[in-house]
């Protein structure tokens, strides 16, 4: 019977925690905004890890570039850090990633928020034309 979480899931999982515990307290970078790690996916051999991170006070797409870029250059603090908190022989290699997915979300309720509100103006102008109307007895 084959096991329901392989290693390279459950080292994913451990190190998405402390990536997080790391950025929150030990990251002092101006630089950074408030970035949210979303998944971490290892390769096999666990010598690649590849962070999707969200950046949820950045406005337009240049800002979410530059904290990625920030993230990027400051991986070898990261894995450092890591690499004191997991026990593991080797540590991944970090490439950081932004998470398009939060931002699609975000799109796909507005447009659902707006067509639900034109379907109510819709029913709402119905209804009105259907009061206007003077009622016939047969």
């Amino acid at each position: 019977m084959p096991r329901e979480f392989g290693r390279s899931q459950r080292v994913a999982s451990e190190m998405q925690k402390e990536l997080a515990s790391i950025l929150q307290r030990d990251v002092d970078d101006r630089r950074l905004g408030f970035v949210t790690i979303n998944d971490v996916e290892l390769s096999k051999d666990l010598a690649v890890a590849k962070i999707y991170v969200t950046v949820l006070d950045a406005q337009d797409d240049a800002a979410k570039r530059a904290n990625v870029k920030v993230l990027n250059e400051i991986s070898p603090f990261i894995r450092h850090e890591l690499a004191r908190r997991m026990r593991l022989r080797h540590i991944s290699e970090l490439h950081f990633y932004y998470d398009h997915s939060f931002d699609n979300g975000m799109r796909v309720a507005e447009l659902l928020g707006d067509l639900q509100h034109d379907d109510v103006d819709s029913a709402n102008s119905a209804a009105e034309t259907v009061a206007d109307k003077p009622q016939q007895d047969n």
